[in-house]
């Protein structure tokens, strides 16, 4: 099937068959998304942070029975938000979506989740946490635009000096297929270089999407000085309580294995665009999907660009994530924009 001609958003549903969900509660101040589609996609995943936090992600192995997954979601709430996976399978078996097992179908909903529980959020909810609502509103949210910053998954996401978010783009490939990405914002590191507004993502950035300032020249000494995200107790950071959970995605058929490969490249987009990543207090992870709609089966010239392309664009989205973030009451970040103007 060949790619209809419609104007890019620059977002991950301009690969064909994606559709994005966000769902978020203000008060709670976290929220979820969902990245779905008509039907089941090829997907696998690489985690390269010291502290994941996930749910179904062993099935994603290439060498395991499963090849079609529902859906994927990213969740704030740390373990907490793993109960958003049970709310969206909920909801797409009232769809009749699943894997067939003996006539009954089980939906596939693999997910990864951040640590968002020390945002100035409340997070006294009682008996039962919002996250199986959060995944069902996403699921009914499914579009192919969607709202960047403070929204979805990246609603109360934080990073070592500045509010975090979610952040999308694409970017058309040279064969006319389509990679693009999704990505929650929470790292322990900073995106931007030392005290500046200039982003670590500079050299990727397309038009104005993230500001348009390069890189500054010359560079700031404090440029690669590590600076961390403390707990609000001003205590020590740890293990889980940062996160940058990603998903990228292609129209191009591609194998689980191939898929694999395509979320171990990913990786360099997150080590371009945050400093430090894939620290032993991160979770960091990608996922990578292949919706298989548009030409055929990579050759390895194109399957190289693929890899290299997703990681750029995997950048530009860290960095539209943290550009789009909105001021809320009990911050305990500032916003990009509020910090260093609108551009």
């Amino acid at each position: 099937m060949e790619k209809t001609c419609t104007k890019p958003l620059n977002l991950i549903t301009d690969v064909q068959g994606i559709k994005v969900g966000n769902a978020h509660d203000a008060n709670v101040k976290t929220g979820v998304s969902i990245v779905m589609g008509d039907e089941p996609f090829v997907t696998s995943a690489a985690i390269h942070g010291g502290a994941p936090g996930t749910r179904d992600v062993a099935l994603l192995e290439p060498e395991q029975t499963v090849d079609g997954v529902d859906a994927l979601f990213l969740s704030g709430g740390s373990a907490f938000g793993l109960e958003s996976g049970t709310g969206i399978q909920n909801a797409l078996a009232k769809m009749g979506r699943g894997f067939d097992v003996g006539g009954i179908r089980i939906p596939i909903v693999p997910g990864a989740i951040l640590f968002d529980l020390l945002n100035g959020g409340n997070k006294n909810w009682g008996d039962i946490s919002p996250y199986n609502s959060l995944g069902k509103q996403a699921v009914a949210n499914a579009a192919t635009d969607f709202a960047l910053g403070s929204a979805g998954a990246g609603f109360g996401a934080t990073t070592a000096d500045l509010k975090g978010g979610l952040g999308s783009a694409s970017t058309r490939l040279s064969n006319g297929a389509t990679v693009g990405a999704l990505v929650a914002v929470n790292a322990l590191g900073r995106t931007t270089i030392g005290s500046t507004a200039h982003f670590w993502a500079a050299p990727f950035e397309k038009g104005n999407e993230f500001g348009g300032k390069g890189y500054p020249s010359p560079m700031p000494e404090d440029a690669h000085k590590v600076v961390t995200k403390l707990p609000a107790s001003g205590d020590e950071p740890t293990a889980g309580s940062n996160t940058t959970i990603a998903i990228v995605a292609t129209d191009l058929p591609l194998t689980k294995a191939e898929a694999k490969r395509l979320a171990v490249a990913a990786h360099d987009g997150l080590s371009r665009a945050i400093w430090p990543s894939h620290t032993p207090l991160d979770g960091d992870m990608v996922f990578a999907v292949s919706t298989g709609k548009v030409g055929n089966a990579p050759a390895l010239p194109e399957f190289l660009e693929l890899c290299a392309v997703a990681a750029s664009t995997l950048s530009r989205a860290v960095a539209r994530g943290i550009y789009n973030a909105s001021p809320m009451e009990s911050d305990l970040m500032p916003t990009w924009k509020s910090k260093f103007g609108s551009k």
